[in-house]
């Protein structure tokens, strides 16, 4: 079971750095346009794993249609001298803006989630591959 959990943290961590071929800035943008209206909370259960937007923004993938964009109190997420695994303060199974915390493993900084935005993630999908070069029918 452990190796099967740090599979899944190591494959999130690679597909965190294989999406950051685009902006910051961008990429941002385009969660945003596909996150719906604020939620005070969500159900915290195993998550599949977490993407960095940048500093104050973290993608929680809870399973493969269900992802919430996190707002955090930053900039906190600093990668410098710190694993790059997230944990959640959440003590209970539910996690709650405003209250539980995102903590970087190996650093004393945490910071609050202060929003917690559903993903419209086939939006979010079809946005991708329409962003995506087509291949030319020479």
């Amino acid at each position: 079971m452990k190796a099967l959990l740090l599979s899944a943290v190591a494959i999130a961590v690679l597909a965190g750095c294989a999406s950051t071929r685009m902006p910051e800035a961008d990429r941002l943008a385009l969660y945003q346009a596909h996150a719906g209206e604020p939620v005070k909370q969500i159900r915290y259960y195993s998550a599949m794993g977490w993407d960095r937007i940048d500093d104050e923004h973290v993608v929680l993938d809870m399973r493969p249609n269900e992802s919430w964009l996190l707002t955090v109190s930053g900039p906190c997420l600093d990668w410098g001298g710190a694993s790059p695994i997230l944990r959640l303060s959440s003590t209970g199974p539910y996690v709650m803006a405003k209250f539980d915390r995102i903590l970087t493993q190996g650093s004393p900084v945490s910071c609050r989630i202060e929003e917690i935005r559903p993903i419209d993630v086939k939006g979010l999908r079809a946005a991708r591959d329409a962003m995506q070069p087509q291949p030319s029918g020479t």
